[in-house]
């Protein structure tokens, strides 16, 4: 088995990964074209640290069409390596990281200088998923003939949410921010 260093050195850059996008690309770069990286304490922290990310992502998540260009500009704003790598490509790597036992992307490692993992971020920020949780739980049961059409309504709803309420790119920030200093 690869190791997670192994996977980072095979990754595309992240900037190569999103302008090759075919799903969501769009709206990946409305939010990284907007996001501005707040000046604090912490981009310090990173660019004194020794970490590099892999990111395991898809485009056609709409998580990963959030969080991603906001790490990115982390990323690029403390000068660390980002790259991604494909979550459906290999499933070894995302089995290795489970949330609540399911695939859940993205997910955000941090490497240090000899390549081991010393955190770990991802899916999403809790406020997010109270969020989700609280949009699926207007759906009608699974088995309802309009649960499909309604469920593509609120994911449509949701990812244009991200993309207009800065906010959603906040919670992202602060709780990757909270999550990696406790690191470093």
């Amino acid at each position: 088995m690869k190791t997670e260093q192994q996977y980072f050195d095979e990754a595309i850059s992240i900037a190569q990964y999103m302008n090759e996008m075919s799903t969501l690309k769009e709206e990946s770069f409305a939010i990284y074209n907007q996001f501005t990286v707040p000046k604090d304490a912490f981009i310090e922290q990173l660019k004194n640290s020794d970490v590099h990310i892999l990111a395991i992502t898809e485009d056609w998540c709409g998580d990963a069409m959030l969080n991603n260009p906001i790490v990115r500009k982390v990323a690029e704003a403390a000068g660390l390596d980002m790259r991604a790598t494909l979550r459906d490509a290999d499933t070894d790597l995302i089995d290795q990281y489970l949330t609540n036992g399911g695939r859940a992307i993205p997910i955000y490692l941090l490497l240090n200088a000899t390549g081991e993992v010393v955190g770990k971020w991802g899916p999403r920020a809790p406020e997010l998923q109270q969020f989700v949780m609280d949009a699926r739980a207007g759906l009608p049961d699974k088995e309802d003939p309009a649960f499909e059409e309604a469920q593509k309504a609120m994911y449509t709803n949701m990812r244009q949410q991200y993309i207009e309420d800065s906010k959603y790119w906040t919670y992202v920030y602060e709780d990757f921010k909270k999550a990696v200093s406790a690191i470093l």
